[in-house]
């Protein structure tokens, strides 16, 4: 079942949002852009570089990128050969700053090394270092390209000077092969997670139930990492819920919104106010906080008080791009942050819960009801959460978005600080469609992970919580480029 597209309300932002009003070179901020860099040396071919510059658009185009590109007539063939031209091309990157998220350098042939760190040293985004494959047959001195051995060059430089970069999987690659598509796609999911955590605002919602001491967290060591966490008492997002006027456009609007994103058939009238109001009370503190990301103490203060659950509301925020984690967990806030933006898609909260009969690489991942529409099979249901109508009673808990989890290729992980250090794990999985009762509570889906016992016992063995975000794709290698090698997490490998 391919993935539903997410739709925003309007006015609604959303993580490229802050970016859509900005102008560059070529087109739509919104999508992932490269600033292009080519290097060159003087006594190797260059019209290779000439060959390359329409394939590695293309590359970008086809794998739903855009790009920046220096004009040609700033330096011979728009390369950088000399220091002073990889100073040019500094400029260059100085001027459009802000409008590309990550740099491809091509070496077309053994390009020169310090003009390459001349030209990228304090361009602050992601590079992916490429390399030109030689020809069989174009090996004479016109045409042979060396890139293979310039790019060990050019590492090496880097490396010297501290400058964080990545690479291909195959040491050279055409631009115009399939595998070199798959590079960029992976690349542009670095891309957009070093850009979206690189000075993060989280904003919570209420306290740390005291409860919950696995939520527990250090906000110094995130700010050190450059994740600022913003506070919000639970008797400001209250009082924002009780203001809200059920005869605006506004509520009227976010009634029919709710009304339309789940079955809502069954839930009392003053429990949907009360949802509407609570989703209106949270688009106002991520306004004004400027984030897109979020995390809410989700019980019992809700139910006590505004007689709803809030897993609704931490779908449907999801669903529009306000990434939101439930039991004020700012560590998978963290994470779902990290994940949505690797996949372009909603992430989700979830706990490792249950065993799946006597199958160990298979559990059941599951959630009261938080999920969002697009991580499910089926639309949702809105019900009443099963434990507060138990130790509570009837219509004090109507809030939650029961369904069940897609059959998808997943990418899971999670977080925690320790000792100054955010530190994570991050893997690759996949739901299946193996069944669970109608009878069990909340929503959950039946995943399946290659030595599940091994990788449970490091995550219990290394203290970490047992929540785990998740979202559709496999962006397991991206993840840990992102986080170790320019956000600069320690990745406990499982």
């Amino acid at each position: 079942m391919p993935p539903k597209r997410r739709s925003l309300l309007p006015g609604q932002r959303n993580g490229a949002a802050s970016d859509r009003e900005a102008e560059r070179i070529g087109g739509d901020r919104s999508m992932t852009t490269f600033a292009l860099f080519y290097g060159n040396r003087a006594f190797m071919p260059d019209e290779v570089i000439d060959e390359a510059r329409p394939q590695l658009e293309k590359a970008v185009k086809e794998a739903g990128c855009d790009f920046i590109s220096m004009d040609v007539g700033q330096t011979s063939h728009g390369a950088a050969e000399t220091v002073r031209e990889g100073k040019i091309y500094a400029r260059f990157l100085e001027e459009n700053k802000g409008k590309f998220d990550g740099v491809i350098a091509c070496l077309a042939n053994f390009s020169d090394e310090s003009a390459a760190v001349a030209a990228l040293k304090d361009c602050g985004v992601p590079i992916l270092i490429q390399a030109c494959p030689d020809e069989i047959g174009k090996m004479d001195f016109a045409g042979r390209r060396d890139a293979f051995c310039g790019k060990l060059a050019i590492t090496d430089l880097f490396y010297q000077y501290g400058i964080p970069f990545s690479l291909t999987q195959s040491h050279v690659v055409g631009l115009d092969s399939e595998e070199f598509k798959g590079e960029l796609k992976k690349f542009g999911a670095v891309c957009r997670v070093v850009k979206n955590l690189r000075n993060l605002t989280v904003a919570a919602v209420g306290a740390r139930v005291s409860a919950f001491k696995t939520m527990r967290f250090d906000e110094l060591t995130a700010q050190k990492y450059g994740i600022t966490v913003e506070t919000v008492d639970l008797a400001d997002f209250f009082l924002r819920m009780k203001s809200a006027d059920p005869f605006s456009a506004e509520y009227k609007s976010r009634m029919e919104f709710y009304e339309n994103y789940a079955d809502c058939t069954r839930v009392p009238a003053a429990s949907m106010d009360k949802m509407v109001r609570a989703s209106l009370a949270a688009d106002q503190v991520a306004a004004e906080l400027e984030t897109d990301c979020m995390t809410i103490r989700c019980w019992d203060e809700f139910q006590r008080e505004m007689q709803i659950s809030v897993c609704s509301l931490v779908s449907e925020l999801n669903e529009r791009g306000i990434v939101t984690a439930c039991e004020l967990d700012l560590a998978n806030a963290i994470c779902m942050k990290a994940l949505s933006s690797a996949s372009e898609q909603p992430a989700m909260c979830l706990d490792f819960n249950n065993n799946y009969g006597s199958e160990p690489d298979k559990c059941i991942l599951f959630h009261c009801g938080p999920v969002c529409n697009t991580m499910m099979k089926d639309k949702g249901t809105i019900v009443e959460h099963k434990m507060f109508k138990k130790t509570m009673g009837d219509d004090v808990s109507w809030g939650v978005n029961q369904g069940t989890i897609r059959a998808m290729p997943m990418t899971y992980s999670s977080a925690k600080t320790d000792s100054g250090t955010i530190v994570a794990y991050v893997d690759n999985g996949e739901f299946v469609n193996d069944p669970i009762e109608a009878e069990y509570f909340g929503t959950g889906g039946v995943a399946r992970i290659a030595d599940l016992q091994k990788k449970l016992y490091r995550i219990a063995k290394n203290g970490f919580r047992h929540h785990v975000s998740v979202s559709a794709g496999q962006n397991r290698d991206a993840l840990v480029e992102a986080y170790r090698g320019y956000l600069g997490f320690e990745v406990m490998d499982l």
